[in-house]
């Protein structure tokens, strides 16, 4: 595995354990942006909107589109792998808390 590969696989657990603390489990993309960056992922949003809709794919969120912005929703199956009770491979396993 290289290092591109385990830095994205954080990206989308990060991704993933941010919408899940959301009280409506869902944010937009220029808020996940700066969250990203608060965890040491300094990256564009178009790279967080090609993560959210590889996490669409994966049916871990739900991707709406709103004028501009792109509006992620977890879904149960993403809450499960961002808690570590499911395992997806493309995504960090989160460790114990």
């Amino acid at each position: 595995m290289s290092i591109t590969d385990l830095i994205t696989q954080d990206i989308r657990l990060v991704l993933l354990r941010a919408l899940a603390e959301d009280p409506g489990y869902s944010m937009n993309d220029s808020v996940l942006q700066q969250l990203l960056a608060m965890f040491g992922h300094t990256i564009s949003r178009d790279r967080v909107r090609t993560e959210l809709r590889w996490l669409e794919e994966q049916q871990l969120v739900s991707n709406s589109e709103i004028a501009t912005v792109l509006v992620a929703k977890l879904t149960a199956r993403g809450a499960d792998v961002a808690s570590g009770a499911a395992r997806v491979d493309g995504v960090k396993r989160p460790g114990p808390r």
